[in-house]
């Protein structure tokens, strides 16, 4: 059984403060994925042995941010899309296995008053380009913070938020469309009808404690992946962070016979 991992720690110089690697050792992934890292390579020494690490950081100081810490060494490790006025934030970090690539996305938030709405919905556009092109050579695993609640399941309080930043048409239009492109939402597939499954919770008025979430943490897998897919995970326990991790098992692949 292989086991990946994925998390929006919120900064991880505070996470290293609040058990982060205790939680490593304790849960033993195969792949840790992480976003929003907002540091800079070479600003903390992690003591993860047996881990090969990658980070990939925003130009801008302190923001966004993703790394990626394996204990199988990747064939190769691509920073960024490809596209030159998307690759500064440090948002898409890819490793490639043998028979898959395993994507670390965290895709831009719209903002408030939806001030990068027009950006987010052309990052979109661009990112699902770039899956689909990886898709065409191996078996695709996407994972990361999306910054987006698909369906009205997957948010306590869908009304009042119709139309704020995570919760608009266009970004739900743009999960859609990448999910018809020949993605699958691996937690629905399991759970297509589990309601108060979240992994995001303001850190006002005591949202987590009523469990007043968003699912926006996901783990998608291109569809020749789904056979698969063991199991898809939302480590709600697990704490330092306004998200939780979310985890995704796949069945090991079978030796090809003679």
């Amino acid at each position: 059984m292989v086991k990946l991992v994925s998390w929006n720690v919120n900064g991880l110089r505070a996470a290293v403060k609040k058990g982060f690697l205790e939680f490593v050792q304790q849960e033993s992934p195969d792949v840790l994925c992480l976003q929003e890292t907002k540091m800079k390579e070479g600003q903390l020494t992690l003591d993860l042995p047996g881990y090969h690490q990658y980070f990939y950081s925003a130009e801008r100081p302190g923001y966004s941010g993703t790394a990626l810490f394996s204990k199988v060494e990747p064939l190769c490790v691509t920073r960024g899309i490809g596209v030159a006025e998307h690759d500064t934030e440090g948002r898409v970090l890819t490793a490639e296995y043998e028979d898959y690539f395993l994507v670390c996305v965290y895709t831009p938030n719209s903002g408030r008053e939806l001030a990068r709405l027009p950006y987010r919905v052309q990052w979109e556009e661009a990112f699902r380009t770039y899956l689909t092109g990886l898709r065409q050579r191996k078996g695709v695993v996407v994972c990361g913070d999306m910054n987006v609640a698909h369906e009205e399941i997957d948010l306590k309080n869908p009304k009042p938020n119709r139309g704020n930043a995570g919760f608009t048409d266009e970004e739900r239009q743009c999960f859609s469309t990448l999910l018809s492109s020949g993605f699958i939402d691996s937690f629905r597939y399991f759970y297509p009808d589990k309601t108060g499954a979240y992994s995001w919770w303001s850190y006002l008025y005591h949202a987590r404690d009523n469990n007043a979430g968003w699912r926006i943490d996901y783990f998608l897998v291109s569809e020749d992946m789904a056979p698969r897919m063991a199991d898809s995970l939302i480590l709600k326990d697990v704490y330092g962070s306004d998200h939780c991790p979310v985890a995704l098992l796949l069945n090991e692949t079978k030796e090809k016979e003679c």
